[in-house]
Parts: structure tokens; sequence; C-alpha cells
């Protein structure tokens, strides 16, 4: 048996045992999927964890994550009906409605931000604000074929946030929508297509003619990825959109091609690939799902009617040539042992010292077998000997090239068996074979036995079928330099990769990477501009030889001068393969810009700023751009890499159609019954198991369907997530608590407007506003600070703070506490609190309000822009018309972000700083109330504090006395503060409701008909207990080694604040108790 190590994941239990590398395999150019995947997690782990998140879903368990239903009831669906002509500006003169809906408010914005063209650079040269700067980036592009899904959503989330943000700050923006042509997917879909409804093959097509079904087929289907990229909101150049099949891109894939094969960096040769049966072609990683088989399984096949058994283990003897004794060896796939070619051994196995330099008799073919020794066979493992079958094996193939071994293919493109078999096996499907072959050695008594396996089988995700690995002539690129240059690339910082962690795998996979084989047997795509040269008077029929241009008369005139012949005697015949998707879609950072040729655009936005994409796509995009892109253009293709997580369930699985858990971006944004839901998991290719799995879960977790939640909902909650760490387990309720946070910032404007459109003194501009009360000094510099905090995080690409500092600014800054406090003064009711505080108000404070309140929400929607361009839209145009000076003509798109540096004479950091007390006795008094059961009284409430404290209580009073619900705030200071503050007042009278703020301040509630101490202290003490039980629960969970082991560092995170939160309030509780039982000891 092999030495673990370093194989493809999906190979190591289909090969004759489960196979391990035991140091670096020698170089040489292998399969596709022996350059791309990494080592996988031990199967039996990953299966385990696999089969508890299946057994937590079907047996009714709740998942980890705290919200296992989402909980919602639907919301008044209201339109915008108001006659507008497509692309123009919408009417927001029309009455405000009384609720937030996402089909009101989505409504004619990116119809209108399209027509004016406020995406495209051209419109920089109009902004007032416009910096010499240019941010240039490409989307990923999604296929052709496919339709949004979640990991999309984040991506366009993402993006669109950086474009938006940086657009507004005025840099020079080009992001480029483009669609890949999906060889594999798109041809199997207008396969099926075809095969439905005309009841024809594609091999019953000229190419010519199937060629034209798909080019049919894209442009009545090819839009909609584009239109579903216009409902997430993306603002993208879409003058600029790039197909890569369109035939600029076309040129410039032949261009790369031609260019790759002068330098020597493609050659053909003849290597193991992945390849798919059903489809006759070889197919790259991403294109092969990995099935995890705990043992013995019965699978559907294409092609087969009958069940095929996979997961288990055979083993058979090979008799020893000359004398008696035998070799036994195992596999798990005994179809292949047609192909042995060699019985491999460790040289120091002493079990076999005695075969070295004997042979094996081949029970079918008659072969000689020679017992060859190499120390990558594991001697620890099985029988110690191993099968060897080059022509079906990457291991063998490897070993095959160490020991100048044969390489006999038993298995054809088609999945048939081959002549070299025999005539009992030729024409017989291989897994037929499979149990033709076990007979056969049961009959001949070489038969040793079958125990169950647990194995990786690789899957053809667009077909089904069980990839084989076979020996194919093919096209490969030689990596080898290229790739040497993309590590030195970050070594030494030209290249910058986000998060950081990535650039160790980076280089660990760059410094082993293979040579990439790029020819596809299909129709559909870049067909391979190589030709094979056929010379008239040639009586040779030497090896293949090859010769490539950018046209056929080209390729003519390089064979003339190679083989030194007349054009005429001549005879080309174009390969008829096409690249691989990947190898076009690497040069798209520069394709779409116009290269080869030498574009106005190409010289002003290449190389991208950044490259922003899923992690999953390290080696499948990311690294094949930058190689590709350094060679072909000099330069590299992006400055930053910028990688987001995966999109996960809430039960920890990727979101993946073979699991049938997949969201579709659209039904979040406009909802979907849960009728719905269940038709398009049927109307998936899953087997029975995974049906069930998925609609369990379906009809757990969305008993009501999905709720629509709008996309700047989704948009938000997909961008509040940490994206440079662990995965993403997104559930619908935290993208519903967002649409409860557009309905907060929908109130607050009914609220402002409502103010707004009171006043009749003019605003005064943001450079005028001077606050000069307490709460309009707190309220500003609060948005000073989160300006700062927007600044910082956004440059550091660390959305989830930008998202997170603008909903508490929003929400507990301005509507939880300033409108609070503003709302009494602006409704005129503020007669008492004159005579509590007449020093804060006179009668121009109206007007002060409402001019901080104006531009705190003004300045607001314009830093949520970038993650809710719909509603903040909406918004924003209803607050134009009551701005200072000339209305704006444009969109608020196209605004100044804002920046910390206009708003400096906005910060008050000891206003922030003295504010805290005030929110923390706030708290205090509001949990005094809800003790007492107290709803409509104010009582009087006394401070007794120190000195310091007193002055900022004074100096908030208008704040305390209205957000607590008091009638009015006495201040006592024990430390002798009544000489220092003629406001202070006597002592708190006993009988008070008594709350601990900290160490040196405790609130004193005075309600009618005194305070029973025994009941409150009594009441404490249930809430210390109850505290107690749940701190208990919490560190328990905590302290667990599968929590520590497995639970994600913003989990851990979230659980921590939590503990601390429940410490604080249990600290608090204590020294109430304390201090009532002081008092009633004293008294």
């Amino acid at each position: 048996m092999w030495r673990a190590g370093h194989p493809p994941s999906w190979w190591l239990a289909g090969t004759s045992l489960s196979r391990f590398w035991s140091t670096n395999p020698p170089k040489s150019p292998p399969s596709v999927s022996s350059q791309l995947k990494s080592p996988s997690r031990p199967k039996a782990e990953k299966l385990q964890r696999r089969r508890q998140r299946e057994k937590t879903i079907l047996s009714g368990q709740p998942p980890s994550s705290e919200d296992s239903v989402v909980k919602w009831s639907d919301k008044e669906k209201i339109v915008y009906s108001s006659p507008t002509l497509p692309g123009a500006k919408k009417d927001t003169r029309t009455d405000f409605p009384s609720s937030y809906s996402p089909e009101y408010v989505e409504s004619s914005w990116y119809q209108w931000w399209e027509k004016e063209g406020f995406f495209s650079p051209d419109q920089h040269e109009q902004l007032s604000h416009r910096v010499d700067r240019t941010f240039s980036l490409c989307i990923p592009p999604p296929n052709v074929t496919g339709t949004l899904h979640l990991g999309h959503a984040l991506t366009v989330a993402v993006e669109d946030a950086l474009v938006r943000w940086r657009r507004m700050q005025g840099c020079r923006v080009l992001w480029v929508p483009g669609c890949d042509h999906a060889g594999i997917a798109t041809q199997t879909v207008v396969e099926r297509r075809l095969l439905r409804e005309t009841g024809k093959l594609r091999q019953d097509f000229s190419r010519e003619d199937f060629l034209q079904e798909v080019w049919k087929w894209k442009n009545e289907k090819g839009e909609e990825i584009y239109q579903q990229l216009k409902r997430l909101g993306a603002s993208l150049d879409w003058s600029r959109a790039c197909f890569t099949m369109d035939p600029g891109f076309s040129r410039a894939v032949t261009a790369a091609f031609v260019r790759l094969c002068d330098s020597g960096l493609i050659y053909r040769s003849e290597r193991l690939v992945n390849w798919s049966c059903a489809l006759q072609s070889a197919i790259s990683d991403i294109e092969v799902d990995s099935k995890e088989l705990s043992g013995q399984t019965m699978l559907s096949v294409p092609g087969y009617e009958q069940k095929v058994e996979f997961g288990t283990m055979l083993t058979f003897a090979y008799p020893v040539e000359g004398q008696d004794g035998e070799v036994a060896v195992s596999t798990t796939r005994p179809e292949t042992m047609l192909g042995d070619v060699a019985v491999a051994v460790h040289p120091d196995d002493p079990r076999y010292q005695a075969f070295h330099g004997k042979s094996c008799r081949h029970p079918f073919s008659n072969r000689l077998l020679p017992i060859i020794t190499d120390t990558l066979v594991d001697m620890q493992l099985g029988t110690g000997a191993v099968k060897v079958t080059p022509a079906h094996d990457h291991t063998d193939f490897l070993l095959s090239q160490r020991h100048t071994l044969p390489r006999l293919t038993v298995i054809g493109g088609d999945g048939i068996m081959t002549p070299s078999c025999g005539q009992w096996l030729e024409g017989v499907k291989r897994f037929d074979a499979r149990r033709l072959v076990v007979d056969a050695l049961v009959e001949k008594k070489l038969f040793r036995g079958k125990n169950s396996h647990a194995m990786t089988l690789p899957i053809c995700s667009r077909s089904g079928d069980v990839i084989e690995p076979l020996l194919k002539k093919q096209w490969f690129v030689r990596c080898d330099g290229m790739a040497k240059r993309a590590i030195q690339a970050v070594e030494e910082g030209q290249l910058e990769i986000i998060p950081h962690h990535f650039t160790k795998t980076w280089k660990n996979w760059l410094s082993n990477i293979s040579d990439w084989c790029i020819s596809r047997q299909l129709w559909w795509g870049h067909q391979i501009p190589a030709y094979q040269v056929q010379l008239r008077h040639s009586a040779d029929k030497p090896e293949e030889q090859w010769v490539w241009g950018h046209s056929e008369d080209e390729a003519r005139q390089r064979a003339a001068v190679k083989y030194d012949v007349n054009l005429e005697d001549i005879r080309l015949t174009q390969d008829p393969d096409v690249l691989d998707t990947w190898f076009s879609s690497g040069l798209f950072p520069f394709a779409m810009l116009g290269w080869p040729e030498q574009t106005s655009d190409l010289k002003r936005f290449y190389p991208n700023s950044i490259l922003e994409t899923g992690s999953d796509l390290i080696f499948f995009w990311v690294a094949r751009m930058v190689m590709l892109g350094t060679e072909l253009t000099g330069q590299l293709p992006f400055k930053q890499v910028l990688f987001h997580s995966l999109v996960r369930d809430k039960y920890g699985r990727k979101m993946s159609k073979s699991l049938g858990n997949v969201i579709d971006p659209l039904d979040v944004i406009h909802g979907v019954s849960p009728q719905r839901l269940q038709e398009k998991v049927k109307g998936g290719n899953l087997d029975p198991r995974e049906q069930l799995v998925s609609m369990e879960a379906q009809r757990k977790d969305f008993p009501k369907g999905i709720p629509q939640c709008g996309t700047d909902a989704l948009r938000f909650a997909l961008c509040s997530h940490r994206m440079q760490g662990e995965d993403i387990s997104l559930s619908i309720s935290q993208v519903l608590s967002c649409r409860h946070f557009c309905n907060k910032m929908w109130q607050t404007l009914r609220f402002t407007l409502g103010v707004l459109g009171e006043n009749t003194a003019p605003l005064g501009t943001l450079e005028e506003t001077s606050p000069l009360s307490s709460m309009e000094r707190w309220i500003c510099s609060r948005l000073y600070s989160t300006v700062v905090q927007c600044e910082h995080a956004f440059e550091a690409y660390d959305l989830h703070n930008v998202t997170s500092a603008l909903y508490s600014f929003w929400v507990h800054s301005l509507c939880d506490i300033y409108l609070e406090c503003v709302k009494p003064v602006m409704a005129k009711q503020d007669e008492e609190l004159v005579v509590q505080s007449n020093s804060e108000l006179s009668g121009s404070r109206q007007q002060v309000v409402t001019t901080v309140l104006y531009h705190c929400v003004s300045l607001s929607l314009a830093l949520l822009s970038p993650f809710m361009p719909f509603i903040t839209e909406e918004l924003w145009q209803r607050l134009e018309p009551f701005r200072a000076g000339p209305m704006a003509q444009t969109s608020l798109c196209l605004q100044p972000y804002p920046q910390s540096s206009k708003l400096e004479h906005w910060h008050f950091p000891e206003e922030e700083k003295d504010f805290l007390l005030v929110q923390e006795v706030i708290r205090v008094a509001r949990s005094l109330r809800a003790q007492r059961g107290l709803t409509k009284e104010k009582p009087v409430m006394w401070a007794v504090c120190s000195p310091s404290q007193a002055q900022v209580l004074l100096h908030f009073g208008s704040a305390v006395w209205t957000l607590s619900r008091i009638s009015s705030l006495q201040v006592y200071c024990p430390d002798g503060g009544a000489t220092i503050l003629s406001s202070c007042s006597s002592p708190p009278p006993e009988g008070s409701l008594v709350g601990v703020v900290d160490h040196t301040c405790q609130l004193h509630l005075h309600v009618q008909g005194g305070v029973d101490v025994d009941r409150q202290i009594l009441q404490l003490s249930q809430r210390r207990d109850k505290l107690l039980r749940k701190l208990d629960e919490i560190l328990q969970r905590l302290h667990s080694p599968d929590f520590l082991m497995k639970a994600p560092a913003h989990v851990r995170q979230q659980m921590d604040s939590k503990v601390s939160a429940l410490k604080q309030e249990l600290k608090t509780t204590e020294d109430q108790m304390k201090l009532l039982q002081e008092t009633e000891t004293t008294g």
C-alpha cells in the first residue's frame, strides 16, 4: 500500500487500495485532478460529521444555531404605481407610505441609474469631488447556464459595496460584468433540451448545426443572469459586458494559446486525466463531486439499468511464476486488473524477499507481471503488495515512469472494455465487467474475499457519472516557471492576498503544482487553434506533427517553414477539442479590456485594482489568472486579492445543488411559499436520501416559506458577516432582522420629514452647523466617530465592522436615544424641562435640532448607500428638497462619501465618554421600573453619586429625565458635593426602589405606596439564581472539548460576550441585594 501523503483526494479510495504518497511525487504532468486538490480531512471523520448533520435534521433536534425557525408574519405590500417611463427618474413627490415595502422602494431606481450612465467611469469627469485615482475590477463571471445562489449574492454584495464606496470617494471606477460560456454545463443543458424536444442526441447533428442550437439557446436564456445581477443592485458598467465566446474575447484566447505555444509553455502529451464516460470528455476538478461512502453502497449510474455496488474492497491472488506461492492484492476496482502490468512491494518487506525479481502470471491474459520493489509502497497497509495499473491510476502512472512499465488501456472513453481485455470482455460496459471479473476469479480459485470499505467516489457533477482516470493525448500548460513568479510576487509584496493566512496556502500549492490539462472533448467552447500536419509526399507515418496559429492560413505558413515544404503540399486538420473553460476565464482581467490590442481601456484600467472572489477559487481561477496575466502581459493582473468565505446553511453544510440546500437569493428578495421550495428540491437531481434530508430541513426551517425581505436587507445581512474568517452561516432570520432595520430607517424618515415639513427657517449647511446643547454635541460626535470607524474598516475591507458601526449608530444612538430625547422638544412639550434645565433650551433649539437631525439622517444615508442602494436612494431623494443650497439633480450614488476630516468640528470626545455613565443610569432606572411593573407612572429619581458623576448627570439632565421616564432627577453627593454643586439635593427618602450603577453611584426610585424591601430582595435573589444557572450552562458548553475544537471564532466571541454580559448583570444584582440588606439592617 502507498505511504501517507498527498494524492488527489477523490482517488484515494478508488485505486488498487487506499494509496498515499510517502514524499512529494515526482514532477510530471498528470491529470487535472492531481493539480488542484489538497489532502482532504480523514474520510471517516468527515463522513461522521455529515451523518451527524443529517441526523440532526431528520431527528427533529434543533440545530446548534439559536434561530431554529424563522418566525414572521405577512407584511402589507405597497406597490409604486405612479406612471414612470422606463429609465425615467422615480417620482418621490408622492405621499410617503406608512411602512417600508421592498416592492415599493426598489421599483424604477435601477433603470434610472443605468440609463443615466451613473455606473460608467466617464461619470468621473462630472464629479465635483473627483480625485485622480482609478479603481477597477471584474466580477467573477457566472456561468451563462446558471442562476444566482447565495454565493453569487455575497460576491455582488461585497464587490458592489466596495465599488460604490470608491465611486462616492471620487475615484474613476470600472466594474466589468461578464459571463462564462461554461463549456460542459452549457453543452449538457442544450443536449438534454434537444433530446427532450427532438429525441435526438448531439451526435445526430453536425458540429456546426449543434453549435447553432447552443447559440440560439444562449441568445434566449443567456441574459437571465444579467437581469438577476441587476435585481441585486450591482452597479456594473453594462456597456462593457463581456462574454467569453464574444469575437473579441475569442481572439484573445487564440492569441494566448499561440503565444504560450511559441514560448514552449504549451505542449502535447499522453497523460492521465479525469474522464467522464457519459460526456466522453476530460473534465476539471471543479466539475467533480466527491461522494463519501461509509461502506458497501448501491448507486445508480447513467447507462445502467441496475444499481452498481461501490464501497467494497476485494482481494485476489496472483500466482508466482515458476514456484509455489502467490501474491495477494486488493482493489476497489477489480475491472482494472485486466490492465495490470506489475505487482509492487516494499524492498524491505520480509514477506516478499524471496519474490524479488520474480513474476506473476496474469490469470486471464497469461501475461507475466514483474514483481518490482519501490519505497512508495507501505508494507503496513493491507497485504503490503499493490497491483500496478498505469493507464487507470494516477499513482501507478507515476510508478510506471520510475520503472519504465508499459501502460495498457482496458477501458475506453465510452466506458466500454477494450479489445486488449480479450474477447470475453470486449464491448462489455465497465461495471458489468466488474461482476464478470469477480466471477472468473472465483472460478479460478483466486478470489480471497470482499470487505465493506469506506471510500470517496469521484462523481461528474454534470452527468452524475463515476469519473474514470484514463490515459489520453492532451494539451498541457507547463506551470513551474509561472508558479515560481506567482509565489515571488506575493513574497515581495507586489501582490497582496487578504486574508493573509491564504498566503501560506498559495505558496504550498504553487510550490507543488503539476502541469495543467487544458483539452476538453466538447463542441461548445474555443476550438483549440492547433492543426495536425499531413505532408503530401511523406511515405513515413511519423508521430503526430502539430502547428498552431491565429488562423488556418497562418498555421499553414508556419508548417511550410517548420517542415520546409510548399504550401500546397500541406494538409491541416484542426484539433476538434476545445480549451478548458478555466483557460479563457484565466484571461478575463485583461481580455475584458481588449487585450491583445493596446486599447485605451487596457491602458487606463489594467492592472485591475483588486480581485474579490470566494476562497474556493484560489487554485481554479485566481492562481491561473496571476500566472497567465504575468506571462502574457508582463504585469500582475491585479494588485490585491480579497477572499470571502463560503456560505453554509445553518447546519454547517456547504450550500450545494447536490445537497438540495441552495437558497435562491431572489426567493429571499421576493419571498417564496413552502410548496414552491419543496417543488424546487423535487425538481433537482438528488438521490432519495439527499432529497429526504433536504425536504425535511426545509420543513423545519421554513414551515411558512421565506418572507419577502428585499434586496437591501439581503445585501446588508451578507455584509454583516465576518468574511475574512470562518465560513458564513447565513440564516433567513438574520436577513429578516435587516428588513426590520429597513423599516426603522423608513420610520425615522417619516419623523424627520414631519419635523422638516413644519420648519419655516432655512437649514444651515454642514459647515455652518455647530451644536451647542449636550445632546446635539453627543449625537454629532457619535456620527463623527462612526464615520471614522467606517473609514478604517472600509480601508481594511472589514465590511462587517462598517455595517456594525452604521447599524449601532442608526438604531441605538439616533433612534433609541437622540430621537426619543428630542421628540418632547419638537412637540413643544418642554415646559417642565425648562424648569429642570433652563440652560439647555432656548427659543432657537428647535431650529438647531431640526438642522442636526437633517444632517445626521442625510449623512447616515450616504454612509449606508454602498450596502443598501435602493432604500437610501429613495429616502435621500425625499430629503433633497430641504437641503441648503441648490437641489442636486443627480443620485446619492454619486454624492461624496462622508469624511471625518469634514466633520472635525463635530468631534466632542468628552461628551461621548461622559454619556456612557448616562446610558448605564438609564438602563438601571428602566430595570427598576420593570421590577415594579411601572408603565405610565413617572416617579422622582435620586442619584446618589460622586460629584464628578453628578456633574455629568446634570449636564445630560434632559436625556436622563426623558429616557428614564421620571418626573424629576434629584442628585445627592454624600461626599460633600453640595459645596461644589448648588443643585445637589437632600438624601433620598427611605422605602425607595434601589439600583446599583457602579460602586459610587446608586439610584433610588421613589414610588407611591413605598417598597417592600423583603419582596425586592426575594425578587433579586430569584433573578440571581436564574442568572447563575444560565451562566453555568454557557460555561459548561464553552469548556467542552467539542466546542473548543469545532466552534468558529465568531461563535466563540459571541459566547464570550454573553458571559461578560451575564457576569456584569450578576454583579449588579448582587450589589443591589447587598445594598438593600444593609439598608434593612440600618433601618
